[in-house]
């Protein structure tokens, strides 16, 4: 786990990225909602698919508490798509291929896979309310219930 510049309290940093599909989402667009931003290592691979399978299984509880939901990761836009379409994921996974938002919340950094070291995206979740602001990070990520874990952060 690396230490976050971000804090619960902090105006999410905005962003405009692509989505799968080459449709712009800017955070700034997104006010009014609470907005999940979930950020993960690498499409297709068994815990970044068993995370994004759970947030599938749950949307619909999500968004009946009117919450969005959003995926993250450097792939491109056609490794997302091959993503979606092959588990069925019901929300848009943003292209982040400049890290320019992963630079912006700070999740890229070191690490040690097996004893490989190496940079990457540490699987973080942001909260942002309706304001833009961050209620909370998480970084103890329970793939497997993480819509669950969620939902128990924010209370609902």
């Amino acid at each position: 786990m690396i230490e976050l510049k971000l804090k619960e309290g902090d105006k999410a940093p905005d962003f405009k990225v692509k989505d799968q599909d080459g449709n712009t989402v800017a955070l700034k667009e997104l006010r009014g909602k609470n907005v999940v931003i979930y950020f993960y290592p690498k499409d297709d691979t068994a815990t970044c698919t068993v995370q994004s399978c759970n947030l599938r299984d749950n949307i619909g509880v999500l968004k009946k508490k009117g919450i969005e939901v959003f995926g993250v990761s450097v792939d491109d836009e056609k490794s997302h798509q091959h993503f979606i379409k092959k588990f069925s994921l019901p929300f848009p996974l943003l292209a982040d291929t400049d890290h320019k938002m992963v630079d912006a919340y700070g999740v890229g950094g070191e690490k040690n896979t097996f004893g490989h070291v190496h940079m990457g995206i540490h699987r973080t979740t942001f909260l942002i309310n309706e304001e833009g602001k961050i209620d909370h990070i998480l970084q103890k990520i329970d793939a497997e219930n993480h819509a669950q874990q969620i939902m128990e952060t924010w209370g609902i």
